[in-house]
């Protein structure tokens, strides 16, 4: 079974949407997977924050996109390029854990306004 398959199992109750590459047959970084999780969305590009750990693979193509973006310092690959230029540059949010997020979007909407 593909790791899709048992997401939806998982959290069908809990989540509107799982998609992963395999399901669309295109990778990241590849530009297609962020086109991809855009036309599956309600919202504009620019209403999708898109949260991954590495710049190279999650930021960069998704920023391409148009897609705001959340840096999450955790695994090596996050480790490594945590303290680049593009690191700190790049993201919308610079995080150590997914439970900083809300706060994050919460201040920086209430800022918006």
């Amino acid at each position: 079974m593909r790791a899709g398959a048992i997401l939806r199992q998982l959290f069908s109750d809990d989540v509107d949407f799982i998609g992963t590459s395999n399901d669309w047959g295109v990778s990241k970084p590849d530009a297609k997977f962020f086109h991809c999780v855009a036309e599956v969305t309600p919202f504009a590009s620019q209403e999708i924050l898109y949260v991954g750990d590495r710049v190279d693979n999650d930021l960069r193509p998704a920023v391409a996109t148009g897609m705001p973006t959340a840096l999450v310092h955790r695994d090596p690959w996050a480790t490594i390029q945590w303290r680049t230029h593009e690191a700190r540059q790049l993201p919308t949010f610079r995080v150590d854990s997914l439970l900083e997020l809300p706060g994050c979007i919460r201040d920086f909407n209430n800022s918006a306004r």
